[in-house]
């Protein structure tokens, strides 16, 4: 934040950020919720404890993370006044969230492959579990990558200068978070059968 504003633009500030901080703690609260229900729900004897998890959503873990570390230099390109590199740090970001759903998708497909569907006879309890908890984190992802667009578009602009920063801020705190909370739901899965 920069001190050369005025007051009633740092009140704005620290508005903004808690609206976003909010958010996210309520979509942690929603996870957490579903992720206790799964751990609940792994005591019924229909549970699958043998289910391979799809190598398609290790890749997408790491291309996530990737893309959490392209928008992190994508910051520090915007705060050392290098806009250029910022706009390839996003786009890099951009791609890499994009290469991240093909993953998702493609791990639904191995899921299915496995012979396990979201509903109906062919579904099990612990798949439709998975399907839940990716689907909900996709939908947040899509906000995300509309955000994404929205970043890029003002970069391209030139609206991110000096103290005026506060929506590219913004947008890196909420991808940070997607990261983060994948990395948590990938690690849950995987770990916890």
């Amino acid at each position: 934040m920069d001190l050369g504003m005025d007051e009633e633009a740092i009140k704005q500030y620290k508005a903004k950020k808690m609206m976003l901080w909010v958010g996210m703690i309520s979509m942690s609260m929603t996870f957490a919720g579903l992720t206790s229900a799964y751990v609940v729900s792994s005591s019924r004897s229909d549970w699958l404890s043998q289910f391979e998890m799809p190598s398609s959503f290790t890749i997408s873990t790491l291309l996530i993370f990737l893309s959490s570390i392209s928008f992190f230099l994508a910051k520090k390109s915007l705060e050392g006044k290098n806009v250029k590199h910022s706009k390839n740090w996003v786009l890099s970001t951009f791609l890499l969230a994009l290469l991240f759903i093909f993953f998702q998708f493609k791990g639904f497909g191995d899921i299915i492959a496995q012979g396990y569907y979201f509903t109906g006879a062919e579904s099990s309890i612990t798949t439709s579990f998975l399907y839940v908890l990716v689907l909900l984190h996709l939908a947040h992802l899509f906000a995300g990558i509309i955000v994404l667009i929205v970043v890029y578009i003002r970069l391209l602009n030139g609206r991110y200068s000096g103290s005026k920063t506060l929506g590219f801020e913004l947008a890196n705190l909420f991808w940070h978070f997607l990261d983060i909370l994948w990395i948590y739901l990938y690690l849950f899965i995987l770990l916890y059968r």
